[in-house]
């Protein structure tokens, strides 16, 4: 089965997952709510959404239900990155990377990490 793509809102709510581990309704309302009204019905709401995608599994073995991150970080990382190639870069990672470089948005030793990394791949040593 593979992985669900996370909307914006099931990602707030699974990051916070990722971070705290299992959290209850009412936490993940309060640390969400910071700043800003939203409704306990609208994260109860997602998270019964999440639950039925796959995202999350509920404990419903005590009274407030605890909710679980159902995929690990880099699963879900891996659902937006390739969605994002797919739709912004026609499938090409290569056009990903090269956008990122021209737009300033990689620093000198993000790319000594890059030529390491490219190195490891290829046996060599940077």
């Amino acid at each position: 089965m593979s992985t669900p793509k996370p909307t914006d809102g099931e990602l707030s709510l699974l990051r916070i997952l990722w971070s705290r581990g299992p959290s209850t309704v009412k936490d993940l309302h309060r640390i969400l709510q910071e700043g800003r009204e939203l409704p306990y019905t609208t994260v109860l709401s997602a998270l019964q959404s999440m639950t039925e995608k796959g995202l999350v599994v509920r404990d419903a073995s005590t009274r407030q239900h605890v909710y679980t991150a159902a995929v690990a970080e880099s699963q879900a990382r891996a659902v937006l990155v390739d969605d994002l190639v797919d739709k912004a870069f026609r499938g090409s990672a290569m056009e990903l990377m090269v956008h990122a470089v021209e737009q300033g948005q990689v620093s000198a030793e993000d790319l000594d990490q890059l030529r390491a990394l490219i190195a490891a791949k290829k046996g060599g040593r940077p």
